[in-house]
Parts: structure tokens; C-alpha cells; sequence
């Protein structure tokens, strides 16, 4: 009972605090983009299906992931979700180690690794970049405005 509470508590804490992330401005100006937020999410679980669908094909020609240091014989439904789950982790810079890729396989991990690293410095120099233009909008207008009420 004290679990089902707890987790309650948490999914509406949670909840709560991502409503007033993406709905409330508490600062005169925010640097959130929500279309750049969405951006990132949809390139993740791109880059994310695209590794993972790449080490399940590859996996067919040959072996590209071991589970628990040994081979493991499984179906094709398990083999798909082993390597989404291997792509995800790998994408996160998270890396368990409770799958291991064995040749051509640790090259595309190193690759999907440099890019899940990468990406969220892309996002924030984006977001950065547009704030920048913003503010260069926003004192054009000021000077314009101030043009012409001197005239």
C-alpha cells in the first residue's frame, strides 16, 4: 500500500513540475523552445530506431551483440528488442554493459555513442543561437522605435 502511494506521489510531483516547465514563465524571458525541445525528442528516437534497426539487419548476417558475456540463441521479436534496448543505452552514453557488441558492431556503437554525446551541445548552441537572434530583433525594434520619436 505504502508503495502504490509512493509511486503516486511521484508520477503527480512529476507530473506537476513538467506542466510548469512547458505551461509557466516564471522569468521575464525564457531560453525553452518548445519546437526545438520537440526537435530533439523527435532526432533522438530517430537516430534511436535507426542504430537499433541497423544492429537487428546486421545481426542476421552475423553475430553483433552478446547478452551477459556468452551467446545466446533468440527469436527474432527478442533479437529486435535487444538491439533497440542496446541502441538506447548506447544513444543515452549510458552503457550497462549487460550487451556487448562484438566486431563491425563496437565501431557503430562508437559512432552512435559520439552522436548521442553530441547532440544535446547541437540543441543548447541552437537554442542559444536563437535567443541571441531574439535579442538582436528585440534592440532593432528599440532603435527604430527610438528613430522616430526624436523625429
Amino acid at each position: 500500500m505504502i508503495a502504490i502511494v509512493t509511486v503516486l506521489l511521484i508520477v503527480i510531483l512529476m507530473g506537476g513540475s513538467l506542466y510548469s516547465f512547458f505551461y509557466q514563465k516564471s522569468y521575464k524571458r525564457s531560453y525553452f523552445s518548445r519546437e526545438i525541445f520537440y526537435t530533439m525528442i523527435i532526432v533522438y528516437f530517430i537516430v534511436l530506431t535507426s542504430f537499433g534497426l541497423l544492429y537487428f539487419v546486421l545481426s542476421f548476417n552475423g553475430v553483433l551483440l552478446i547478452e551477459g558475456g556468452k551467446l545466446q540463441d533468440v527469436g527474432a521479436l527478442e533479437s529486435l528488442a535487444h538491439s533497440l534496448y542496446f541502441s538506447g543505452v548506447t544513444l543515452m552514453t549510458v552503457g550497462y554493459g549487460d550487451i556487448t557488441p562484438i566486431g563491425w558492431g563496437r565501431l557503430l556503437a562508437l559512432i552512435e555513442a559520439l552522436i548521442g554525446y553530441i547532440l544535446p551541445a547541437a540543441f543548447f548552441l541552437k537554442i542559444w543561437q536563437y535567443s541571441n537572434e531574439q535579442k538582436e530583433e528585440e534592440t532593432k525594434e528599440l532603435k527604430q522605435k527610438h528613430k522616430f520619436d526624436y523625429l
